[in-house]
């Protein structure tokens, strides 16, 4: 494999760390610097002008900053922020080197590292960092959607305005990322809008469901096989890990895995080196894993259903994605988006909703979230016989829909009102009989009766 004409600084003070380094990184990169202290990181950054940093957590120095790597990484993001930086870390460190992650890192390395890992996340943050010097101004261009990736609905409500910070915040990274929501929320939909905002949206990104795979294929489907692995192998099977080296993997329902096979996925996860059923040898693979469960996966490692390792392997950044019924303000964009989408498959002349079936729309409750808008606007274009769908049209029970919040008196009889309003009255004209008739518009004989009848 050739050379990359890329430049690696590390910094570490552990020698033994920098001798074994100073083996590995040649074989890769052009240029290899490695200093022992970050006292001579700047002017280091200045003289070697880097592509990549690979800069260790921790250090034995006399910065009091309460943890050195975040210091050091805000330094350099500060003063090179064009500049990728690699965090080095033990395994007790994670939860530090995520922190660093939310600081503009663009990825972190667990000591003691596999090689063929190391190597490829510094390769795939000098190429990032090519991408950012080379590029027009400081945006990069997002490639457009497609009807196979239809378009994030964000909407106004606060909650999806924090998401979508966070989800411009980790996209542009190589962070791993967990999706949480119930059942049809989208969670595929925010996947794919991560990957379309990310350095790695040239390719498509490789969707998997997770809870479709039987147990017995599931090493074959994910990591491939080779040609008379087993009885039915009869071609080499090439599975989703390298089928998705470049771009982005999306495992979704995550939390369905057999616990039998999260070692093998940890272990892939953690080394990004693969072997297929039948072959011993090692592959290396690129890619930057999302993944979605409506799980409840912190419960799971507490009763035992889900490694802890793995679901901390895999929680670098967390996105909770609200339900339908906390997103009412998209609803009818939504609404809209599947009537055209439908009434272009349908051949239908659907184009718009009735007032009514709009205010029907907001009152249903959705357990099903977005999955069953869906379905319920699809059949309502069928249905349709006018460009306009009506509120009949949507076919939706009474069974479904949300009380009415109404204002309630506070006596429920008419009886109980009237006398409340004469009450009133009397109170607010002190008890002349005259103004109190004259402002309920009744007679001062109708009054003495309301008076005698409530005995007012």
């Amino acid at each position: 494999m050739p050379k990359l004409k890329s430049k690696i600084l590390v910094v570490d003070d552990n020698a033994g760390i920098r001798s074994a380094l100073n083996i590995l990184l040649p074989m890769r990169f052009a240029e290899v610097e490695l200093i022992a202290s970050p006292k001579v990181l700047m002017e280091a950054m200045r003289q070697f002008k880097p592509d990549a940093v690979l800069l260790d957590m921790n250090f034995e120095t006399d910065t009091n900053t309460g943890n050195e790597g975040l210091f050091w990484l805000s330094e350099l993001k500060r003063n090179f922020p064009e500049v990728e930086v690699v965090l080095f870390t033990a395994y007790a460190d994670i939860a530090l080197a995520v922190e660093g992650m939310k600081r503009g890192a663009f990825d972190f390395v667990v000591k003691p590292w596999d090689n063929a890992k190391l190597l490829a996340t510094l390769e795939t943050a000098c190429k990032k960092h090519r991408v950012g010097t080379h590029s027009v101004g400081t945006h990069r261009m997002c490639p457009p959607y497609t009807n196979a990736t239809p378009p994030m609905q964000w909407g106004k409500s606060e909650a999806m305005k924090n998401l979508r910070h966070m989800v411009e915040m980790a996209a542009p990274t190589d962070a791993t990322v967990l999706i949480l929501g119930e059942n049809g929320t989208g969670k595929d939909v925010l996947a794919n809008e991560i990957h379309r905002l990310s350095n790695r949206s040239a390719k498509p990104m490789v969707s998997v469901d997770i809870g479709a795979i039987t147990e017995t294929l599931f090493e074959s489907e994910m990591f491939g096989h080779v040609k008379g692995a087993f009885t039915d192998a009869h071609a080499d099977h090439i599975g989703k890990f390298e089928q998705a080296n470049g771009t982005t993997l999306f495992l979704d329902e995550i939390g369905n895995i057999p616990l039998t096979q999260q070692a093998k996925l940890l272990r892939v996860i953690q080394n990004r080196t693969i072997t297929r059923v039948g072959d011993t040898r090692p592959i290396p693979i690129d890619i930057r894993l999302i993944c979605a469960t409506n799980m409840d996966l912190a419960k799971m490692v507490k009763e035992g259903r889900f490694r802890e390792d793995l679901f901390y392997r895999i929680n670098t950044m967390v996105l909770q994605l609200p339900p339908l019924r906390e997103r009412k303000d998209e609803i009818v964009s939504l609404s809209e988006l599947f009537i055209k989408q439908y009434a272009t498959k349908y051949h239908r002349t659907a184009n718009s909703l009735s007032d009514e079936a709009r205010k029907l729309l907001l009152r249903c409750r959705w357990s099903g979230n977005i999955r069953e808008l869906q379905g319920c606007i699809e059949k309502a274009v069928i249905y349709s016989e006018s460009e306009q769908i009506q509120a009949a049209d949507l076919q939706i029970r009474a069974s479904e829909l949300m009380e009415e919040k109404t204002p309630k008196l506070k006596n429920e009889t008419l009886e109980s009102a009237e006398e409340q309003v004469i009450r009133n009255a009397m109170r607010q004209y002190n008890g002349n009989l005259t103004l109190v008739a004259k402002a309920l518009k009744i007679s001062r004989p109708t009054l003495y009766s309301r008076l005698k009848k409530y005995g007012i």
